[in-house]
């Protein structure tokens, strides 16, 4: 890489011969892009990209034949100066020579059978870009970085290195306890929001500088120019391209921005009505339902892992169909329905599961509870099988299930769908319904009635009351449960008391 900052619409020969042994990208690590993607990670993970990836400015970077979504992802890129091996973070910086801007390009279209390795999808010929130009590390705050990105001109992404999950120094120390970094190595430090899909014909331009710094230094502009591939991919050799709305929406950066139905949910139980059906019993609230025409509102065969478990949120479904090999080969692995589903439970929703009253494998297990409770769910419930049962029953989330089982999923499943009209251990259930379960099971309630039925559960819980006072006083059951007029008389003047 040159010293000039100028910007070249030619490919810099410095930084075409730049080859670093490792290229190591952090999946998610600005705060801006985790709170657009909603997760929220506690600890830093990370892919390789190969050297053969790396591009220079003015270069171009190709969309493979038969794909849509390749995305672009300004980042800075920090290269390694001194060999570092298990070196503190206080010392961490000092193993850095320059830092620069960086493109970690990567299509979506092959991103789901690789499970967050990116291989194929961030792996490919030109699609690390680097440069133009270095900024020396010693002469910059780490902390006080920019990068920005232009598509077609518009900026596009800006975001600074004070706001990153995990500092610059953190990702060197910790990677130093793994693996020896040698110079010439490149960490990718994350990508901030703002990413989104090109097309060819698109020019995308990144630039990292430290603009508090005195002089302002720059990586200068990475110009890359997108250009459609020609070649298609050969089936028989491995998986080819696959896309669903899941992609697009996160490729794009949002369902609106991919152009696709922005989908409507419904608002999470208030913070008063919680509290009421939190305090009523299950069997307070099927009986209110009883008396308004609803009977088939329990969810049967489930119990709670943890005794004296309550469960309280609304409905998020998933549905699993019966295994069938050649299904499984193309539904099971990769960002399946099940991972999508886990993913993507907001803060007080119950995943619930429809496995057909199937306990012969499970149906989530420790990973995916734990996922959920970091994702805020209120909760779990399946008529399938639980693995890892007595991990799950520890992590604090509520979890009802018809058994437990040692199998994965595609012992007996399918993950589908999710999002859906389902039936789970007998009951319809619909997306937003609310969920209700204690010792005495789960139940289901339409969401206009839970209000109405929880203030009637709530008030027959103090009727039951006194009426029990009543019989531990010595009075027989006969007319007092239930109570006739009389009785009821005596309770209603009672209560006005109260």
């Amino acid at each position: 890489m040159s010293a000039d900052r100028s910007v070249s619409t030619e490919p810099s020969p410095a930084a075409s011969r730049f080859r670093p042994g490792k290229i190591i990208a952090i999946h998610l690590n600005f705060i801006s892009r985790a709170e657009q993607r909603g997760r929220h990670p506690m600890h830093p993970s990370y892919f390789f990209k190969p050297s053969s990836s790396i591009g220079a400015s003015g270069g171009t970077v190709e969309r493979p034949a038969g794909t849509e979504l390749l995305a672009y992802e300004g980042e800075v890129a920090l290269v390694i100066g001194t060999r570092a091996r298990r070196v503190p973070i206080a010392d961490a910086w000092n193993h850095v020579r320059a830092v620069t801007a960086a493109n970690d390009f990567g299509l979506y279209d092959l991103r789901a059978n690789d499970k967050g390795s990116n291989v194929r999808s961030k792996g490919r010929d030109g699609y690390t870009p680097l440069g133009p130009d270095l900024i020396d590390a010693r002469t910059v705050d780490p902390a006080g970085l920019r990068v920005r990105t232009w598509v077609n001109g518009e900026l596009a992404q800006q975001d600074g290195t004070d706001r990153l999950l995990f500092p610059c120094a953190q990702l060197i120390s910790d990677l130093s306890q793994h693996f020896t970094l040698e110079p010439e190595d490149v960490i990718l430090i994350g990508t901030p929001a703002g990413s989104s899909v090109v097309v060819p014909g698109d020019v995308v331009e990144v630039e990292v500088d430290a603009p508090a710094t005195a002089g302002a230094p720059s990586s200068g502009r990475l110009i890359t120019t997108v250009v459609e591939g020609t070649d298609e991919f050969d089936p028989q050799l491995g998986s080819g391209p696959s896309v669903d709305d899941v992609q697009r929406a996160e490729a794009w950066g949002s369902r609106e921005a991919a152009g696709l139905a922005v989908e409507t949910r419904t608002p999470a139980l208030g913070d008063e009505l919680r509290r009421k059906l939190l305090a009523a019993p299950v069997a307070g609230l099927s009986q209110q339902l009883r008396k308004r025409g609803l009977n088939n509102v329990s969810i049967d065969g489930v119990s709670a892992l943890a005794p004296g478990t309550k469960l309280v949120g609304t409905a998020r479904t998933l549905r699993f169909v019966p295994n069938r090999e050649d299904l499984f080969a193309a539904h099971g692995g990769g960002y399946n329905a099940q991972k999508k589903a886990f993913d993507a439970v907001a803060p007080g929703e119950v995943i619930v599961i429809e496995a057909r009253g199937e306990t012969g494998s499970g149906t989530l297990g420790d990973i995916l509870a734990l996922r959920a409770k970091t994702r805020g769910a209120a909760g779990v419930v399946t008529d399938g099988g639980v693995r890892d049962r007595d991990a799950v029953a520890t992590i604090g989330l509520p979890v009802f299930a018809a058994g437990a089982h040692p199998a994965v999923l595609g012992r007996r499943h399918v993950p589908w769908d999710f999002d859906l009209t389902i039936a789970c251990g007998g009951a319809t259930v619909q997306p937003g319904d609310v969920i209700v379960g204690d010792g005495d099971g789960v139940i289901v309630i339409p969401p206009a009635l839970a209000e109405e039925v929880a203030d009637a559960a709530l008030e027959q819980e103090i009727q039951d009351g006194w009426v029990a006072e009543q019989v531990a006083a010595g009075h027989p059951v006969e007319e007092l449960f239930p109570p006739n007029a009389e009785w009821k008389q005596r309770f209603t003047q009672w209560r006005e008391n109260q």
